[in-house]
């Protein structure tokens, strides 16, 4: 059972910055990967960012290319989400999630891949 609690979430206004955390019961060394999904209200959940176990890169959906970075202090077992240049289109609820199963290195934004979610926190940004 991995358990992961999200914080970090809050308003802020447009073009603005927030740091989420995901701190994770038990990280998955070898084939799963770790990531934030976002869903807006009236609005399909969508991958924001995923990190692979390994040396391999991660990936971002094309929205928040060069403005979000995903990382992780394995010591404190802990998953990061940092947000710049923050728009009023990130407004949303953001969860992390972690598949251990390793599928996620093919498809790494079908969150029925993810079988473990945190309860999420809330970001939003105003105009």
């Amino acid at each position: 059972q991995v358990q992961l609690v999200e914080s970090g979430g809050g308003s802020v206004q447009t073009g603005g910055s927030l740091k989420l955390s995901c701190w994770v019961s038990t990280f998955t060394t070898r084939t799963g990967c770790m990531g934030w999904f976002r869903q807006a209200p009236e609005k399909a959940r969508e991958g924001v960012a995923v990190l692979y176990s390994g040396a391999r890169s991660p990936v971002y959906v094309d929205s928040v290319k060069g403005r979000f970075t995903i990382s992780q202090n394995t010591f404190a077992h802990t998953i990061y989400l940092e947000m710049n240049s923050l728009t009023p289109e990130d407004s949303a609820m953001y969860f992390c999630a972690a598949d251990i199963s390793g599928g996620c290195r093919l498809r790494p934004w079908d969150a029925t891949l993810y079988a473990y979610w945190g309860q999420g926190t809330q970001v939003t940004v105003s105009s």
